[in-house]
């Protein structure tokens, strides 16, 4: 009956994959800076962890699910959640089934698996950084049988120079011998 001509507010603080936007902020569960958790953690929606998560952090088979953790906060296990947003903490195998963005001060002690990856200059990986496709992010998809048609690795630098410097990753527990290849915006623009 009443239309309006108000145009949709654009999305600065949302994640956009495959033309779907995903809020980055969206916060359902908080885990406050004072609080250690022990335990298993299984959520759907948004959870900000400021504290210690001292178990596994999985989602609850929720393809929206968002986990971010802040400059203070820790997670001593594996993380395996579509959406995750890191400038804390993980020891342990981080398993982004989606996109994983790396802040400055993101620190990973564990192998990194992920379909998209963002790396800030600062961020550090000290483990393997595992590229999956689309096919093999889903729970339960085999992995391909043949290792060459597998594609390369899919990553958005923010380095403002243009190099595709893979910031302070440790690719030295990479058994294969092969470092990580992550391509920023522009040489990928370039390609």
């Amino acid at each position: 009956m009443f239309k309006s001509n108000k145009k949709p507010a654009p999305a600065a603080n949302h994640s956009v994959t495959k033309g779907k936007a995903v809020p980055a902020n969206r916060v359902d569960t908080l885990i406050g800076k004072q609080t250690e958790l022990l335990g298993d953690v299984r959520f759907s929606g948004g959870l900000h962890v400021d504290g210690t998560i001292k178990g596994k952090v999985m989602a609850a088979s929720d393809k929206n699910a968002v986990l971010s953790v802040s400059e203070s906060g820790n997670v001593e296990g594996d993380v395996r959640v579509p959406h995750v947003v890191l400038n804390g903490t993980v020891t342990g195998d981080v398993h982004a089934s989606v996109r994983l963005q790396l802040s400055e001060r993101a620190r990973v002690t564990g192998n990194v698996y992920y379909q998209i990856i963002e790396m800030a200059s600062g961020a550090a990986v000290n483990g393997q950084m595992v590229h999956e496709g689309e096919d093999q992010s889903h729970a339960g998809a085999a992995k391909p049988a043949n290792k060459d048609k597998q594609q390369g690795p899919q990553a958005i630098g923010s380095s403002s120079s243009g190099s595709s410097g893979s910031g302070n990753a440790d690719n030295r527990n990479n058994k294969s011998g092969q470092s990580a290849n992550l391509v920023t915006e522009r040489q990928a623009k370039a390609s």
